[in-house]
């Protein structure tokens, strides 16, 4: 019930719509990776998703932002299927991305968001290792990049509610794999491939 509840206020506020441009949806594994603007990232883009597929598909988060007081945490693990993690820096190198192995290793699917932070840049910063750790455990998992559009102007930084500004979530084809790639290649690549996803910038300055 909550699930639905979010799904139709994300959608009568910003819209929220999918626009598969390189793939389709697909009850396969996957991992799909986006650019980062605003809190209502995790909600545009699970939103976006097919009602078979956001059953078994778990955003990352902030365990600092929606683990924090009893709605935030009913929204993201009894609305969203969330999966919180720790991103103090306060664990061992690898030990935040724990809770996301093991819903890959049951088979499902993650939503990550690789910078790590939010950003008002229209295209995304670099992205940080966590997602070439995850597509090496785990190289049956399909990685799909995905831009979403307009989420910081919709709710920038500091906002408490949503602006009824239009966003869209643009899926593209999957990140083909490169034998021996190392880190920082890769962690472009992906970062390039959701830019790649961007509209023009003067189709949203018009």
């Amino acid at each position: 019930m909550i699930d639905l509840v979010l799904i139709g206020l994300t959608r009568f506020l910003v819209g929220g719509h999918a626009r598969w441009i390189g793939t389709r949806p697909d009850e396969k594994q996957r991992i799909y990776f986006a650019n980062h603007g605003s809190h209502i990232d995790t909600l545009l883009l699970w939103s976006a998703l097919p009602k078979t597929l956001r059953a078994t598909t778990h955003p990352a988060a902030a365990a600092d932002y929606w683990g924090q007081g009893t709605i935030k945490r009913l929204i993201a693990q009894k609305g969203l299927n969330a999966v919180l993690i720790n991103r103090s820096g306060s664990s061992a190198p690898g030990e935040a991305l724990e809770p996301l192995r093991k819903v890959l290793s049951e088979g499902h699917s993650l939503i990550l968001f690789p910078e790590g932070t939010r950003s008002a840049n229209r295209l995304p910063g670099p992205f940080k290792s966590g997602l070439y750790r995850l597509a090496k455990e785990f190289p049956n998992a399909e990685l799909i990049p995905v831009y979403l559009d307009n989420p910081a102007r919709a709710m920038p930084k500091g906002a408490m509610l949503p602006l009824p500004i239009i966003c869209s979530a643009h899926f593209g084809a999957p990140l083909a794999p490169i034998e021996n790639e190392e880190k920082e290649q890769f962690l472009q690549r992906a970062q390039a491939a959701v830019s790649a996803l961007a509209p023009p910038a003067s189709e949203v300055m018009a």
